[in-house]
């Protein structure tokens, strides 16, 4: 299992706390206990919620042909 979902070494952002949340255009963070805030600033009051984390684009697999698979 990959644990990176609990790694604790997170980087602190208002996008992934629990008090924050997206306004509707996604370039801001509405928070309940300092207002309107960056997506990438953060606080004092920092607390993870790993369901708002947006996992990482997966890297595009290679493409292969029968010829690279020949001996």
């Amino acid at each position: 299992m990959n644990r990176k979902l609990f790694n604790k070494h997170i980087a602190k952002k208002c996008d992934v706390c629990r008090f924050g949340f997206l306004s509707e255009d996604k370039k801001s963070v509405l928070c309940k206990k300092h207002g309107i805030m960056q997506r990438d600033d953060k606080c004092h009051s920092f607390k993870y919620d790993a369901t708002k984390r947006e996992p990482e684009a997966l890297p595009e697999l290679m493409k292969f042909s029968k010829d690279d698979f020949i001996i």
